[in-house]
């Protein structure tokens, strides 16, 4: 099956000189992804018809590759393929793309996978602030569009358990979110 199982599997994907998370779903041996239009990674793919899929349990990464562009240190070559994956990566799979249907909105990008590696092996427990990072990063990128307060109370919410589940990682990475935000949803220093 690869590292990328059953479902949604929420990785930081490299494009040329570009990471951003990204959702990559599996159902049954297909895998997609939804790039939206507009974005870093939804042109570079569209330009070089690949992406790498970067498993990493960092949840700073995933909440800077959110919102900024990580410098070019971040990255290194996929040997033989010249793909940019994530030096820190835990392990990726590089993936040939193709455009499978459009809309004025997003890709839907069909992925074949050339290339995996697992480059640190070990187990990695759940963590339910690392979960809620993920969450609040996803609402958070919304968030900051529309400033819609359904979103600012999920925020709110996943704040919470980061709070009291998470460790130092995970808090590092609350407090970067909030500062992208401008601070805490329906927070009045806001």
């Amino acid at each position: 099956m690869g590292l990328l199982g059953p479902g949604i599997s929420e990785v930081i994907a490299t494009t040329r000189g570009n990471a951003a998370p990204v959702g990559v779903i599996r159902r049954g041996d297909d895998l997609t992804a939804v790039l939206f239009r507009g974005s870093h990674t939804a042109r570079n793919v569209v330009r070089d018809g690949w992406l790498v899929a970067n498993v990493s349990h960092d949840p700073v990464v995933f909440v800077r590759t959110a919102f900024e562009d990580l410098p070019a240190d971040a990255f290194v070559t996929v040997p033989a393929l010249g793909w940019d994956r994530l030096a820190a990566a835990d392990g990726f799979a590089a993936c040939r793309a193709e455009i499978l249907r459009e809309t004025s909105e997003a890709y839907l990008i069909g992925l074949t996978v050339e290339r995996e590696e697992i480059l640190e092996a070990r187990c990695v427990p759940a963590n339910r602030g690392r979960c809620a990072v993920l969450e609040a990063a996803v609402h958070a990128t919304r968030f900051r569009q529309t400033g819609d307060p359904v979103l600012g109370r999920l925020i709110r919410h996943h704040a919470s358990i980061i709070r009291r589940c998470g460790g130092p990682a995970e808090l590092e990475a609350l407090a970067l979110l909030l500062g992208y935000i401008g601070g805490e949803p329906g927070d009045s220093s806001r």
